[in-house]
Parts: C-alpha cells; structure tokens; sequence
C-alpha cells in the first residue's frame, strides 16, 4: 500500500487505496487496557476474560479458553488432541510449550495400506484407516500441555479455571449456525459412532443452530480432570476407559502410551525482518522455520510499492510460499528423529540464492519434496494481560471430529492425528513409536524494540503458516491496521495452483494467469485469525475475522483507589 491507511476509518467500510483491491471488514476490533482474550468463540473468550476480572494472569485465561473450546467447539478441539502454545512472559522470556500427538508404541511405518503416490491423494489408505476410526488414533497431549502451562507459569487452580468448561457442559450451550454446519457435513461419519450420533445427530438429522446441546458425560469427564488433574487421562480413570474402548475398536493407543507421554519445552525461532523480530515454534512445526524464510525472500522486495492484492505482489507472495513448500520436506519432522537445518533455512544468505531465481513476471515450477497433508480444522486463542504476559496457542484434534469417535462413557471426542504422518515407509515422516506428528500451526509474535507489538495465529492445516505471513506484512509492509490484515482476502499455492479469496478480483487472476499461475477460486483459504496489537501508549487491540466465530473480549478499568472508601454518618 502507497499510502498509510487512517486508523479512524469507520470499520465496515470498503478498503480501496491506489494499487489496493477493495475488501471490506465484516467484524469489529476491541480495545482494553487490562487485558485481552480473543478465541474462536464468545463463550471460550468469556471465560478467558473472567480469569483476568478474577486476577488471573494470561496463562490462567487461554486455559480456560482452551477448556471451554471443548465444549463449545467440540469438532476443532478436545482435551485428547494436541498443540503448542507460544508464551511470552512478563520477563520477556519466550518458550513454546509442545503438546504434539505421538504415534503409539504400537504403531509402525506399514500399518496403513498406502493407495497412491499421487500428490492429491498421497495419503489416501485402504478404509481411510488414518482417518477415521480407532486406527487414526494417536496419543493426546493437549490435556498434559495445558495442565503444564497452567502449573509453571498460571496462578490460579486448575479446578477455578475449568469452572466455566463445566458449567457450560452441563447446562448447555446455544449452537451456532457454524458448528451445526460442520455436524451436517460430517454426518456420515458420525453417524457411524453411537456416542456421536446420539449428541450430533438427534432423530438422525443434524443438530440445528440455535438448539441447547448439553454435554453431561463430557462435564463428569471435565470434574475428574479438575480433581485429578493430566493424571485423569495419562494415569487414571479416563486412561482406562480410553484403553478398554479402543481395544474392543482395535485401537492401539494404550495406558502405557498415556503414561509414557511428555511434553516438551522448546525454543523459538527467530529472525528479524525491515526492523522487527519475528517469534514462532521451531520443528516439528513448520511456520517458525518458513515464516522467517519467506520474510528473508521478502525483505529484498518493495513490497509496500507493490500495493496490496496487485498481480505483482500476489505473485512475489505465491512465489515465496512456493520456495517454502519446496524446503519444507526437510524442517517438519520430529527434531528427535531428524537432523532438522533451521539455521540454513532461516539465513539470510539462503534466501538470497532462493530470491535471485525468482522471475518478476513468470510463475516458476519449484523443485518441491514429499507432498504433505494436515486438516484444516483447528482453533486459535491469543491472550495478553497487564503484566506482559501474552499467550498464543493453536490446538487441535485434527480433522473436523477428528477421527469420528467418542469414547464410551466420557464425552471425549479423540483426535486423528495419525493422518499427519506419511502412510508410506521409508521417509523422514514415516510412522515410528514415540514419533511426534508434524504440524503447521503459526502461534507468531512479532516484536520490535523487544516489546511484543503483535501477536497471531489461526487454523487452517498446511494453511496456517502462509495465512500467517500475510498477515504480518499485512501489518508491516501494507501498514494496515489490525482489522484489516486478519479479515484481508488471502491466496495459498502448492503444487503450481494458487487459490484465490473472493475478494481478489478478476483483473487480477487474469493478470496472474497469464503469469502462469493456474488460478482455483475458494470461499476462504484457511481459517479464523485471532490478533492483539499492543500499542506504543500500552493499550491492547483485539480483532478476530470473518472466517470464524471469533470474538475479542477486552478488559480495562479497574479496581478503586487504595484508601477510598465509605463511611455511614
């Protein structure tokens, strides 16, 4: 963008500047003082801001978030998927907190009949064994991780912090047009499970929005978690009841899986790009790795001059993101199983090699590895307090559902993780016992001047990490405020197709076609960001966008004056 946009445009009103495509905010941003929590539903995001009106901190409130996500979001994420969650505290000390799915002991690099080599449908098995159903299975780490995050950095009890997931469970919760159309849509597969159908599918017809879902198993589940802590799963009752369901299934996952499970603290990855510094995950994820890459490629650029959604700059963009695809093969494994080259992929001097063979005017055919394949659905919460502290966290139980099963007698939907892996043997993404699953999830910050300026990240699967970058220069490049670069129409490329949002216009798919790109409409690429902006005055922003039911909750005011008080003449 030429010129800087002005903050106090009305949001809701169509963005148009030269060298711009008109796009239009749909949502409206928060700003607060005291603390902010934005997630991917109004429920979740209440019970993150009524942690902080309680005098919790930001780890207490995403905590809660996270637990009421299960509830309310119960076909994106559960205590029985996995994530990572991205914490800056309020030292300024970063960390990411690893609660990735691993394969079970169990498991082997042959256990699925592969049926193609093709890159659409590569990871495609005899039955869809790792997708749906009890062979999709992999061992949960979501609940050990959160209970981690809360034990070494929150400061309230667990019991407090899942107080409002359980009243939700219980009494019920309102279903939104959102979550009813994921049900219809994977009917057939729920369908399949008693548990599920009888929740989802009442007289065999999918729950409608506006419909009270009351989830009693999974609330007495919740209890015993909040009594017993991780030990309820990894070492307890639900352990057990996991174990005897998948064994009469044919699952794998066992209680010795559960018990052997552990997290994993790991550094960030950083790079630094036109004067900020760029935080994300390092393997298994992906985007930490990939992010600061294709920003080394970028910097080499104008890119503001370019002017958002240009024929030019969306394709200097699809060819980053291709160069990234292309190296990715190599920086998503389990760093335990794999040397894994960060610091190549991250240099500067790589992503000048990388650059120079960029054509301005010709999409190229990059030298691409193994193809890979996530799901798209997942959840995203973003939560900063007063203090400093600020969390990021993507978590998921993988496909919407995730492998379509419920355990019998808990409520708990498990995730299906095993899909992640490369059903062929023989690569460095292979199955192996003990392998952790590798991961697009983009939980970023982006600092300048070591304060935290913003902090992001979405759902989306392979998705994730490219919707992320746009976003960042989105907000640095295009100068956009935060409403905009999280609801600004994106594009996506693997495989020579470049997917397109609606908002970019026709003028310019031609312009990219006759680049070469072979041009794919979609109704959205990945899915709903949640952002903080902190602001040079101390005020915290929140904006969550269109793609989702995302809902900023700011927090300002405060308590009263020490030593005001009243007295009764």
């Amino acid at each position: 963008m030429a010129a800087r946009l002005a903050r106090a445009r009305t949001y809701g009103e169509t963005m148009k500047t030269p060298n711009t495509i008109a796009f239009q905010c749909e949502k409206q941003p928060a700003s607060a003082s005291r603390g902010m929590v934005v997630t991917n539903h109004p429920l979740a995001s209440s019970a993150g801001a009524q942690m902080l009106l309680e005098g919790g901190n930001a780890i207490d409130a995403a905590v809660a978030a996270l637990f009421a996500l299960t509830v309310v979001e119960p076909m994106m994420v559960g205590v029985l998927g996995g994530g990572l969650a991205h914490l800056r505290t309020a030292e300024g000390e970063h960390t990411v907190i690893d609660g990735l799915s691993t394969a079970p002991g169990a498991a082997r690099a042959d256990m699925y009949e592969a049926l193609s080599t093709e890159l659409a449908t590569y990871r495609d098995t005899r039955d869809q064994a790792n997708l749906v159903g009890p062979l999709a299975i992999a061992v949960p780490g979501a609940l050990r991780g959160w209970c981690e995050l809360l034990d070494r950095h929150g400061t309230m009890r667990l019991p407090d912090v899942m107080e409002p997931a359980i009243r939700y469970a219980r009494r019920g919760f309102v279903v939104t047009p959102y979550l009813s159309t994921c049900v219809a849509e994977n009917s057939a597969n729920l369908a399949r499970d008693a548990g599920l159908a009888s929740l989802f599918l009442p007289g065999a017809a999918p729950i409608s929005a506006g419909s009270r879902l009351v989830r009693a198993e999974y609330a007495a589940s919740l209890e015993e978690i909040a009594r017993l802590g991780a030990a309820a799963l990894h070492d307890g009752p639900l352990g057990e009841a996991l174990e005897r369901d998948l064994e009469a299934r044919g699952g794998i996952v066992t209680r010795a899986d559960l018990a052997a499970y552990a997290v994993k603290q790991r550094e960030v990855v950083r790079g630094s790009y036109r004067g900020f510094e760029i935080a994300g995950p390092p393997p298994p994820s992906s985007s930490g790795v990939h992010i600061v890459q294709m920003l080394n490629i970028l910097e080499g650029f104008d890119v503001g001059a370019l002017g958002f959604g240009s024929a030019a700059s969306i394709h200097l963009l699809a060819e980053a993101l291709s160069i990234a695809f292309a190296d990715r093969a190599v920086a998503t494994a389990d760093p335990d199983f794999v040397d894994v080259p960060v610091a190549t992929l991250t240099s500067k001097s790589y992503a000048a090699e990388r650059r120079a063979a960029i054509d301005p005017t010709r999409a190229r055919s990059w030298r691409s590895g193994l193809p890979r394949a996530e799901s798209p659905d997942t959840t995203h919460v973003t939560v900063a307090d007063a203090s400093g502290n600020v969390v990021c966290s993507t978590q998921t139980i993988n496909s919407l559902f995730g492998a379509c099963v419920q355990i019998a007698g808990t409520g708990m939907l498990a995730n299906n993780y095993m899909f992640n892996f490369d059903p062929h043997p023989g690569s460095a993404l292979s199955i192996a016992p003990g392998k952790r699953v590798f991961t697009s999830m983009a939980p970023m910050m982006v600092l300048q001047d070591d304060r935290v300026r913003y902090a992001l990240g979405l759902p989306g699967g392979l998705r994730i990490f490219p919707s992320a970058l746009q976003a960042i220069v989105n907000l640095i490049d295009h100068r956009m405020s935060l409403q905009e670069a999280v609801e600004a129409p994106r594009v996506w490329t693997e495989g020579g197709v470049l997917e397109l949002e609606p908002a970019i216009d026709g003028a310019v798919a031609d312009a990219l076609a006759a680049m070469g790109h072979r041009i794919v409409r979609v109704p959205r690429v990945a899915g709903g960001m949640n952002a903080i902006e902190f602001d040079a005055n101390g005020r915290l922003h929140g904006a969550a966008c269109w793609r989702a039911d995302g809902t900023p909750v700011g927090v300002a005011g405060g308590l009263a004056r020490k030593g005001v008080g009243f007295s009764i003449a």
